[in-house]
Formats: structure tokens, C-alpha cells, sequence
């Protein structure tokens, strides 16, 4: 039975080519192939010969998402797909979706229409199991710090000063704050605990972040697990378990291939949320990208508050990068719901609000010309968008400087992107300057206050609740000097979801600073964010099934 649902019924129609067929078309030898089915390989890097590629490296960000839709991964998908119709050698570079957002409200992250990474289905559910696998390391970490605790605690671990929280990949909001070894003295020893999403497990930062499996062993023996009753850190290292870890991750750290649906190589790894963690695929699958080819295109969560922000000051800085180009996707119908239209009024024309939600276009505009790169503007078009709306944007975008283009990805594929490939094209042959935005050794507190006021437009940073304490902390121990992942709502330049726009002069409030010493950075949770999200009261799993044939439906 076809599908209701027009991305998953054109995913399903789709006649994908093998795998090896794929792989050839990038430069992996068949060798380097570990298939997962006839459209899936990982691909061990050891086999595949460096070419010593010099690839142009594609940023894909957007404005501060609405519920009308952006657009980020379709656009991302058809880029790619239109820059190889151009006749340049491309790849894509996506993270992995999580299966709480699928289930949930958000969706998948394959993209849409004619501009998806395939099969869908096997992309947006289980794949090839890495994070089952980031699940399952950090619930033995857990376990094994539990044990410790429970046979003598030789290490001597403060129970009340465990840091190390269990993780699991559902929207689970009733497992935010549990307690666990309660049933007497042969269950454990009772001591608070909780559930973070698996997304913004710090092992799902560090196998994003880990350039081999050596790197991913001394990332996971840095992680501090909790401290002693003396405040001293206690590391996985010296519980002696980060071989094992590391073991449990070995095949998870491999990068995954798959192809659009206009036979573009793709690597999807990795997919650390971006309002709670750095939002990057992995760096593993960048770098081999590079490597294989003239162009790579890759995305980065959220706006450019959030997912970019991180990309251009964690990964590319921790990694080597160097952006070479920058895309900022856009609608009408967000800009509109940014200039004060309700959701349900969005299909009347109303070009005076597309023009006063530009505001929030132009910040992040801004804020990526502060790292040095120069945005082309991609306005994603949807069917209910006018001729007159269309072009007040284009308008309003060359006026600011930017290129832009029409992009029609969605319906068309990569020949909807044409036109937005050949904006891209010319900001390759300009060049970028890329450079961070701040200088970690300034220390942690004034890496946030450049992050709030000059990407947030902040007029005030405030460190509340555990911050101070946890300030000191990381000064006592030599951890002030780490780059900083903010974890903020996606929604808004602020902490309240519901300022839209471009809000000046707020007050940021920093509640906690959790150090990830592992991933090599500083979490600093703002607002009321939270590591483990919940489902909405209609959540997506409501629709979805199996038909006979064993064909998903409800997917999107």
C-alpha cells in the first residue's frame, strides 16, 4: 500500500543503485566496504587511500526554525545533488537522526521530496545500530561506576557527586530525575540519578569528535565520571574501563554510506542534537569527505546561534576545518511567522510581514559574517508562497549584500537547485576568511559573554543556580580554558522560546556549567533547557505502522 505521506511515498518509489556502486563513485574501493544490506556500507578509512584532496568544504545553516518549516536537510540534500550536475565530484555529510524526535514531533532527518538521503526508512530507524551502540557504552560506564561504588569503592567516589548520567534514545521525560540501588545493601548503593537523551551523551560527542579509534580510547579515559568526597575528579581512566568502552564503539566510529536520491555519496554519522549538544555529524566522515572529493556539503543544526555557532567554534577549530562557504536556508511562510503571523493564517499573502521577519534573517547574516564567511540566502519555496512574497525576499537579500536564489529542491531535485549551486559555486571561487569567534584561553565565563552578545544579541549574562560554584570548579582543576557548547532553546536569539525575531538587550542565565573533558569542551545549560526532552500530547508514533509487505508507514 503506498504511503499518505509524500516524502516517505517518494523514498519508496525511488530505484536505488548498489552500494558498491555508490562507492565506486566516490573513490572507496569495494575493500573498504562492510555492507549493511544491498543500500548501506560502513566504510573502514584504513582501506581507502588518502588522495590528499583539497575539497571545498559547504556549511549549511538556516534562520531560528518555526513550526512552518525551513528546509535545512532538504536544501543540504538538493545542494549536493545540483552541485553534481554541475559536473563537480560531491558528497554529502549528515548526522544520523535520533529515534526521539522521530517518534515524537520533529521528525526524521533524510530530508524531503526529491532531496533525501535513502533508503529513508532504514536511515531514520535503526540504520547500522551506532546509536544503540553510544547507548549501550554509556549505560556500561554507568553500570561500572555503579559497581565501583557498591564493591568497596576503592577510588573513594562521593555517591552524591556522580556525574555520569544513563542515557536512552526515547523522549522520556519521566526518567529525567530517578533514584537508583534502592531493595537493600545486595542492590547497590542508593543515590540519585537520571536520563539524559542519547544525542547529548558526551560518547556521542567524543565518537563525533574522535579521529581514530586511539583518539576515541584517550577521549573516553578523560571523561569525569564524578569526584571524590575530597572534590578531586574520578575518570573512566582510572576506573580502568575505557578499553572496554572503547571496545563497545569500535564499529560505531566507522562512517556510514548511503546515496541521495540523485545518486549523490552521502555519509550520514553521527547526530548530536544541536540546542543541547554541537550539532555536527562526525568529524571522521567530514574529513573523509574532503578527501574523496571537489565539494562536500554539510549542515549543522538549528540557526546559526546554535548548530553553526558550534560547527565554526568546537568542530572546526578542534578539527582543522576550514568553511569554505556558508548557505542560510529560509521561507516565507518562517519569515512571516517571525514578523507576527499565526500559524494558521500563514498561506494568505502578506509580503509587509515576510519583510519584518527578515530581522531574524539578518542576524544570522551577521552572525556569520563575524566568523569571516559570507552566506548565500537559499529561500526554500513552499506551494502556498507568492510571486510578490518571493521576490520582496530575494530583493530584500541582494539589498543586504547576499546572494540568493530560488530554491525548488523539494519538487524538483537537484535541477531545483541549480540556480543555488551556481551562487555557491562563485563564493567557492571568492574564498572564505573563516576564523573562531572567541579564544578559549580567555577562560570559560568570557567565551559566554561573547557567545551571548555578539550571536544572541544579549545585553546581559547572568551565571545562576550551580553555575558560580561549578565556575570555580573548573578554574581549580584547569578546565576554564575549553571551548564552550551552549545548550539554549532552538526558537529564539534568547532563553524564552517564544521571543521571536531578532530580541536586543535580553538577560542570558547560565544555570550550570557541566564539564565534558572527554569531547574537549564545556556545557553551559541557559534558560529552562533540557538533556532530555519529552513527547508532545499528539506524538508522531501515533501514526506510524507496518504494512504486510514490511513497508514503514507514517514515517516523515
Amino acid at each position: 500500500m503506498p504511503s499518505e505521506n509524500p516524502d516517505l511515498a517518494i523514498a519508496q518509489a525511488a530505484a536505488l543503485r548498489p552500494i558498491a556502486e555508490i562507492a565506486a563513485r566516490a573513490g572507496i574501493p569495494e575493500e573498504a566496504l562492510i555492507p549493511h544490506g544491498h543500500h548501506i556500507a560502513k566504510v573502514d578509512r584504513s582501506r581507502v587511500t588518502p588522495s590528499g584532496g583539497t575539497g571545498k568544504l559547504v556549511l549549511v545553516s538556516a534562520m531560528s526554525p518555526t513550526p512552518a518549516g525551513e528546509g535545512k536537510s532538504t536544501t543540504t540534500v538538493g545542494l549536493a545533488d545540483a552541485l553534481s550536475l554541475a559536473g563537480r565530484r560531491t558528497m554529502v555529510a549528515l548526522r544520523e537522526p535520533a529515534l526521539g524526535p522521530v517518534m515524537g514531533v520533529k521528525g526524521g532527518a533524510t530530508g524531503g521530496g526529491h532531496a533525501q538521503v535513502v533508503p529513508m526508512e532504514n536511515i531514520n530507524l535503526h540504520f547500522t545500530g551506532d546509536f544503540h551502540a553510544i547507548q549501550i557504552a554509556n549505560n556500561t560506564l554507568a553500570a561500572l561506576v555503579d559497581n565501583h561504588l557498591h564493591q568497596g569503592n576503592e577510588l573513594g567516589i562521593d555517591p552524591r557527586r556522580v556525574q555520569w548520567r544513563r542515557v536512552v534514545d526515547v523522549n522520556d521525560r519521566a526518567l529525567r530525575h530517578v533514584v537508583v540501588g534502592l531493595g537493600g545493601p545486595t542492590q547497590g548503593v542508593p543515590r540519585e540519578d537520571g536520563f539524559d537523551i542519547v544525542v547529548a551523551s558526551e560518547i556521542m560527542a567524543i565518537l563525533c569528535l574522535a579521529t581514530d579509534v586511539a583518539d576515541l580510547e584517550r577521549r573516553i579515559a578523560r571523561i569525569v565520571v564524578g569526584f571524590r568526597y575530597d572534590r578531586s575528579p574520578v575518570t573512566a581512566g582510572d576506573l580502568g574501563v575505557a578499553g572496554a568502552i572503547t571496545l563497545l564503539l569500535k564499529d560505531a566510529l566507522l562512517p556510514n554510506l548511503v546515496q541521495t536520491l540523485g545518486g549523490t555519496p552521502a555519509l550520514v554519522h553521527g547526530g548530536p542534537f544541536a540546542n543541547i549538544a554541537h550539532g555536527c555529524n562526525s568529524l571522521a566522515a567530514t574529513r573523509l569527505a574532503l578527501d574523496l572529493s571537489e565539494v562536500v556539503v554539510t549542515e549543522a543544526g538549528f540557526g546559526s546561534d546554535l548548530g553553526a555557532e558550534k560547527f565554526l567554534d568546537i568542530k572546526a577549530r578542534l578539527g582543522g576545518l576550514h568553511p569554505d562557504a556558508a548557505v542560510l536556508v529560509a521561507t516565507v511562510r518562517a519569515l512571516k511567522m517571525h514578523g507576527g503571523v499565526a500559524k494558521d493564517d500563514l498561506a494568505a499573502e502578506d509580503v509587509d510581514a515576510a519583510l519584518r521577519g527578515t530581522a531574524n534573517l539578518r542576524r544570522h547574516v551577521e552572525n556569520l559574517r563575524r566568523f569571516g564567511l559570507e552566506p548565500v540566502i537559499a529561500l526554500n519555496r513552499f506551494p502556498t508562497d507568492t510571486e510578490a512574497e518571493i521576490d520582496a525576499v530575494l530583493d530584500w537579500a541582494r539589498g543586504q549584500g547576499c546572494r540568493a536564489a530560488l530554491s525548488e529542491v523539494w519538487a524538483s531535485g537537484g535541477e531545483g537547485g541549480r540556480a543555488l549551486a551556481e551562487e555557491v559555486l562563485a563564493v567557492l571561487e571568492e574564498g572564505s576568511d573563516y576564523r573562531p569567534l572567541y579564544d578559549p584561553a580567555d577562560g570559560v565565563e568570557a567565551s559566554i559573554r561573547t557567545i551571548a552578545t555578539e550571536v544572541y544579541g544579549a545585553g546581559e549574562v547572568l551565571l545562576t543556580d550551580r553555575a558560580p560554584a561549578q565556575l570555580r570548579m573548573l578554574r581549580r582543576h584547569g578546565w576554564d580554558t575549553l571551548p564552550v557548547c551552549m545548550a539554549k532553546t532552538q526558537y529564539s536569539f534568547s532563553e524564552d522560546p517564544t521571543a521571536l525575531g531578532a530580541p536586543d538587550g535580553h538577560t542570558l542565565h547560565v544555570r550550570d556549567l557541566v564539564p565534558r573533558i572527554g569531547a574537549g569542551f564545556v556545557v553551559a545549560l541557559t534558560g529552562a533547557v533540557m538533556t532530555m526532552p519529552g513527547l508532545p500530547k499528539e506524538p508522531a508514533a501515533l501514526r506510524m505502522g507496518v504494512e504486510a509487505d514490511g513497508t514503514a508507514r507514517g514515517l516523515f
